[in-house]
């Protein structure tokens, strides 16, 4: 009997979210044998609070030939009716198209295209998009389209109808905003939905506006922490994704504080953006279930 080679496998995940039900994992179970399918890798989780239940299974092909993505799809359908689910398949061999955003503040940039460039990323990066030209040199360094897009109160809608051209022309699955410091509009909110990853430090709403830190350090604060969360038109109020936390103490400076804050930002933001590409979250109302 042969065996396929492991790279030549079609593989894939199947991500379910429905009302608890007796039966659920059985019937997927049953579905993907059927079809000759081998699970590398199953999840579940259920609310309790609204009697929810979420699955992820991680399948691929050893001895059959599974259909593509489209005909499982297709084939699933009767059995997501009966179970009222919402439910996607991902071709794992297909690595998400990320487009970077960025202002002038590059840790959480360089830091995620060392782990791309490292092959630690299961992504296609396909560019960088920014409104100061501070990371031009960064970005080209890694052999990355840099697209400069200034923008002014008066040239706003126009600046963002620029970035959503970018986005449709280099069929972006993820836009990844690496401490991009404009608010995106109610439009591309929408558009991006459960497709845009922000991160920011975690003091807000306790420290808002310029110098954070300082008004951090004058306050005495005892942990330090940062934000990964889906864009909505909620102002950093998304879906949270992840989270990371340092403690701290009285003998710790300013800089000593922007540089663990920003740590702690580079963390959580990598971790959000490689949780996505790997089909591993699932939006539940206003939080996130993440199958690690």
């Amino acid at each position: 009997m042969d065996i396929m080679n492991p790279d030549q496998r079609n593989k894939y995940v199947l991500n379910v979210s429905c009302p608890e039900a007796n039966g659920i994992v059985r019937a997927v179970s049953d579905f993907l044998y059927q079809r000759g399918a081998t699970i590398s890798e199953a999840a579940q989780h259920r609310d309790p609070v609204i009697d929810r239940f979420f699955m992820r299974v991680e399948f691929e092909e050893v001895e059959a030939d599974l259909p593509s993505a489209e005909k499982l799809d297709e084939d699933f359908l009767p059995l997501a009716r009966q179970f009222d689910m919402q439910w996607s398949f991902f071709d794992v061999r297909k690595r998400p198209r990320v487009l970077l955003a960025v202002s002038t503040h590059g840790h959480c940039l360089t830091d995620l295209l060392h782990r791309w460039s490292s092959g630690a990323l299961p992504a296609d990066v396909v560019g960088v998009v920014s409104n100061h030209e501070a990371m031009r040199g960064i970005s080209e360094w890694y052999g990355l389209d840099f697209y400069f897009l200034p923008v002014t109160p008066d040239t706003k809608l126009e600046q963002e109808q620029a970035m959503i051209d970018i986005i449709k022309n280099k069929q972006v699955d993820l836009l990844a905003l690496a401490r991009y410091m404009q608010i995106l509009s109610p439009r591309m909110c929408e558009l991006m939905a459960g497709r845009a990853i922000n991160i920011h430090h975690s003091f807000l709403p306790g420290f808002k506006g310029a110098n954070p830190y300082r008004q951090a350090y004058m306050r005495g604060v005892k942990i330090i922490g940062a934000t990964a969360h889906y864009v909505t038109t909620d102002l950093d109020e998304g879906p949270i994704i992840e989270q990371a936390v340092e403690r701290i103490d009285h003998n710790f400076d300013i800089e000593e504080l922007v540089q663990i804050g920003r740590d702690a930002e580079c963390a959580a933001f990598a971790r959000a953006v490689k949780w996505h590409c790997e089909h591993r979250i699932i939006v539940n109302g206003n939080k996130t279930v993440v199958f690690k």
